[in-house]
């Protein structure tokens, strides 16, 4: 286990949260959510038929009957009512487990929650938008993975941040930018407060090559450096040149971040999502993730390849995020 994932669970275990996960039918979570309680890392909610789970300190609710059903239905109604939703709709809606679970995030009832082991990201993500809202002074909801490598020599002591990966599709270079700033500061948040050195990854450095990607990606480090001036943040670079210092001396002198990045931001979702798979598959790197960052309260996306641990790591930083929140 990383020294990462040690510091969050520890962190976690410090000032317990509640955590609903709404895939109680998935034998990931109920393995994932024995070793939650072994741990003693959240109050955990699982959502499902308690009649099929019976696991020992964790509260299991049925939405379909779930004690606070109407309640739900009758907020739900109230805040997508401009959008023509009924009561007898949002009663209907309530069924749905990932809704009933970021109701009860939205009622205060839980501190977040964590889907995706079943489902697809805009199935977590949309019941969060409609129900929770961005994040005050947010302009675009991202995703990232916290890569943790057995490379030291890589990012800070071998953890990264690799962003967007999950969510969106092909970012503008404003678009872009938001991305980088709000990973940057998602890195002080889990890495104690870190300076984070993020590089807009290219197959370009420093202009060397000429296309639309390499040009946006340097569009979005000039609003990145107009947003932000206090982030150190640089690009375009090629992966090599953001992350080993030889080549970094090569290809971008005098860079404040070629060489010693540790959030890396891709041009686009292709390449970012290709690129956290191979890095944990092909070097077996520890990756959580989709974490989202923008959504007023935490809300995390699992990759639908994720295993049980993968699981136990995401809650950990959900319980850390929802700390960080108060």
């Amino acid at each position: 286990m990383s020294d990462f994932l040690t510091r969050m669970k520890a962190a976690a275990k410090a000032d317990k949260k509640t955590v609903v996960l709404p895939e109680g039918e998935d034998q990931r979570t109920i393995d994932a959510a024995k070793i939650i309680v072994e741990e003693d890392l959240a109050n955990l909610v699982i959502l499902g038929d308690p009649d099929k789970i019976d696991l020992p300190g964790v509260t299991v609710i049925d939405p379909k009957c779930g004690p606070k059903h109407e309640e739900y239905a009758q907020k739900f109604a109230e805040l997508r009512a401009k959008k023509g939703v009924t009561i007898e709709q949002a009663r209907a809606q309530m069924n749905d487990a990932t809704y009933y679970g970021t109701m009860m995030v939205k009622m205060g009832d839980a501190d977040g929650l964590v889907s995706g082991a079943c489902h697809s990201t805009a199935d977590t993500l949309r019941p969060a938008l409609q129900i929770l809202k961005t994040a005050p002074g947010t302009k675009l909801v991202s995703a990232f993975f916290i890569m943790c490598t057995s490379t030291p020599q890589f990012g800070t002591d071998g953890t990264l941040i690799f962003a967007d990966c999950g969510l969106n599709i092909n970012p503008t270079s404003d678009e872009l930018s938001e991305i980088a700033i709000a990973s940057a500061k998602s890195w002080q948040t889990f890495m104690g407060g870190a300076e984070p050195h993020v590089a807009m990854l290219s197959y370009s450095t420093m202009g060397s090559a000429g296309g639309e990607v390499a040009k946006k990606v340097q569009e979005a480090v000039a609003f990145c450096k107009e947003k932000a001036p206090e982030v150190p943040i640089d690009g375009d670079l090629q992966l090599d040149a953001a992350i080993v210092p030889t080549v970094a001396q090569l290809k971008a002198p005098g860079s404040p971040v070629a060489g010693k990045a540790n959030v890396l931001v891709f041009p686009d979702l292709e390449a970012g999502n290709i690129g956290y798979k191979l890095v944990q598959r092909f070097a077996g790197a520890e990756a959580y993730g989709p974490i989202l960052q923008g959504i007023a309260k935490p809300v995390n996306d699992l990759s639908r390849g994720c295993s049980a641990e993968d699981i136990v790591g995401v809650v950990a930083i959900t319980a850390v995020q929802a700390q960080m929140a108060e």
